[in-house]
């Protein structure tokens, strides 16, 4: 008799997500379904300046609109998301709809849960978040969520509107905090493709580059199964198909789409518990303690993760080769061509990392919820720092 491993998947609590809706006309509806009447938007400083996008949600809400906040850092900075908590918490929001990338939907999320728990300061923060314990045990202290319902209108591929986990960084150490709660989840999540086109090419591909990290991370995972498996396989396929097209025409709504669909198809087993791997974890202190960016993070890393677990064992990398395409020998190496061939950066030495923060990131990665989840076990510093050796 064949043996198998027992596996489960946990949800939370978004309901609804429409594929290509307008979002102004999302959110007036939704809004009216929900009875809110205090709407509070998080948006990113560039749409509101730059665009007309936010000014055409804020006269479509009408009186609906509470008011608009958008002053959120890259990483979201403690600072900032208590900023927007406190400008939310004036407007007597009753829903908080964010639009933006994985900054501002990660401080929308935040916002929720620190108006709950009623937090005024900085030091209030500390009692919420997520720790590892020396012993590499994950301890989430938050037992009561949000009761403020979040919508997110994402405007990049990172994927966090779907995911009950937050981050946001200490700016004193420099560390990525985070933060979940399944009620932290928004209620709906709107995937609009023409609100993305005012989003910058190497943020829309980089960002997308992080959802192919999901997907393959879920694949490489030793706690994956075949419904997270094959989830992920349709959604490393649509965003191998869609991020070179839009790379070719901007102006590709489907393709656009098919990267949306995907970047959500590729959280769906993370949200459902299947841990992520070392990428993630080393990409968290290279965000928020090296400012590098969320999908660059994935795009220097992601390979050679894979080259560093198929020394210890290949065997489930096997699947992310075959969607990639058997162009190259290993899934290490037809990964890093794919993106070379987007156009993005793939050692640490280009996104402004040296080996004088190896030490740094090694020991904040053991910190990390995922730091001691990875296929081939990181066990001390020493571990994490092979791996950026060969990203240098």
């Amino acid at each position: 008799m064949t043996s198998f491993t027992p596996s489960e998947l946990r949800f939370t609590r978004t309901e609804r997500v429409t594929m290509g809706n307008p979002a102004a006309e999302v959110l007036v509806e939704q809004a009216d379904a929900m009875g809110a009447s205090r709407v509070f938007l998080l948006a990113s400083k560039t749409l509101r300046q730059e665009t007309d996008e936010i000014a055409k949600i804020e006269n479509a809400l009408g009186d609906r609109h509470a008011a608009t906040f958008s002053g959120i850092a890259s990483h979201a900075p403690r600072t900032d998301v208590l900023a927007a908590t406190n400008a939310a918490r004036d407007a007597r929001a009753d829903l908080i709809v964010s639009i933006g990338g994985g900054s501002v939907t990660d401080a929308a999320k935040i916002v929720a849960l620190l108006l709950k728990h009623d937090v005024r300061s900085i030091e209030d923060f500390e009692p919420l978040r997520t720790y590892v314990t020396e012993e590499g045990a994950v301890v989430n202290p938050i037992t009561a969520g949000p009761d403020v319902p979040v919508i997110c209108v994402p405007t990049t591929l990172s994927g966090g509107e779907f995911n009950a986990l937050s981050g946001a960084t200490d700016e004193a150490t420099q560390h990525k905090q985070g933060y979940e709660h399944r009620d932290m989840a928004p209620v709906m999540v709107v995937l609009d493709p023409r609100i993305t086109v005012h989003t910058p090419e190497w943020l829309w591909l980089s960002t997308g580059v992080r959802s192919v990290d999901h997907a393959v991370e879920t694949l490489s995972s030793d706690k994956s199964n075949d419904f997270a498996n094959g989830l992920a396989e349709s959604a490393l396929g649509l965003l191998v198909e869609g991020l070179p097209r839009m790379k070719a025409d901007s102006a590709d709504m489907e393709g656009r789409l098919k990267c949306q669909i995907g970047a959500w198809q590729s959280m769906i087993s993370i949200i459902g518990g299947v841990p992520m791997g070392a990428s993630h974890a080393i990409g968290h202190i290279l965000g928020g303690t090296c400012d590098v960016p969320h999908g660059y993070c994935s795009c220097v890393m992601s390979p050679y993760v894979l080259q560093w677990n198929a020394e210890h064992d290949d065997s489930r990398q096997a699947r992310t080769l075959a969607v990639l395409g058997h162009t190259h020998d290993t899934a290490a190496e037809a990964l890093d061509a794919f993106i070379r061939g987007l156009g993005m950066p793939r050692t640490l030495a280009e996104v402004g990392v040296d080996e004088s923060r190896f030490q740094q990131i090694s020991e904040y990665t053991l910190l990390d919820i995922w730091g001691r989840t990875n296929p081939r076990p990181i066990r001390t510093a020493d571990d994490v720092m092979q791996i950026l050796r060969l990203a240098a």
